[in-house]
């Protein structure tokens, strides 16, 4: 199987297992959204790890599945399925942390950026490619993450970026060595996991809006967030166990 999922203590790891490079078909983009999906409907998963086995996160679309352009619908049908892929991420009810263990490259890097939190190892690297294979894409993207003269000459050129120069420019939250990546993603997933489900799901749809909306509504849509939750089971757990100086518990109510 191309993607994997692995579950316990409420984290969820999704790895892709496409050797030697973890390219992106079809196949694989469609179990992708599949994997989300059920993450965003699962009550035993609270929080998200997305990673790659080998030397690759990810690097882009498998240029053996093109779409066919004599074929009527067929590159429509592909680029919505690509579309989906990042929105099924995106849009995932759970934190998705992308634990970067390798190039993430072209549609790979456009998997981390439709994570929420970004780790990399110190030898992962970024590219947007494309140019080289006389295609393009990925600008939408890149201009959210870096500055208008860099997103172009990544666009333009194809280079590829260093980890350490992606978290010099604010990109990355954090880069360590290759064998601490994992743990520190799941330090972070957990700490994410231990906290109310119903306000976590709540906290992820807020920063989700809040890449659209103009500050004035979205502290507004954030503030009726808060006075829902505040009359949750949850709420209220959490307050007593902060009274009480213990664990709280939470039920997701």
């Amino acid at each position: 199987m191309s993607v994997s999922l692995e579950v316990s203590e409420y984290v969820a790891v999704v790895r892709l297992d496409k050797p030697p490079v973890n390219a992106l078909a079809r196949e694989t983009r469609r179990r992708l959204i599949e994997v989300f999906d059920e993450i965003s409907e699962r009550s035993d998963i609270r929080a998200a790890i997305l990673t790659g086995t080998g030397k690759f996160f990810c690097s882009g679309a498998d240029l053996k599945d093109r779409p066919d352009p004599d074929k009527a619908g067929d590159f429509l049908g592909h680029n919505r399925l690509t579309r989906e892929t990042g929105n099924a991420i995106r849009e995932c009810a759970k934190p998705v942390i992308a634990a970067v263990n390798g190039p993430a490259l072209g549609a790979g890097m456009g998997l981390m950026a439709a994570c929420d939190i970004f780790l990399a190892s110190e030898d992962a690297s970024f590219a947007m490619p494309e140019i080289n294979v006389g295609l393009a894409g990925g600008v939408s993207m890149l201009r959210t993450m870096v500055g208008r003269s860099f997103t172009r000459r990544m666009f333009f050129t194809g280079m590829r970026v260093p980890a350490a120069e992606m978290y010099r420019r604010g990109v990355l939250d954090e880069v360590v060595p290759a064998e601490q990546l994992m743990p520190l993603a799941m330090q972070i997933a957990q700490d994410i996991a231990s906290k109310s489900p119903v306000a976590i799901a709540y906290a992820k749809q807020a920063a989700n809006m809040m890449d659209l909306m103009p500050q004035r509504d979205g502290y507004r849509f954030e503030q009726n967030f808060t006075m829902a939750l505040s009359k949750t089971d949850d709420a209220k757990e959490a307050r007593q166990a902060f009274l009480e100086k213990r664990k709280p518990v939470y039920k997701g109510q």
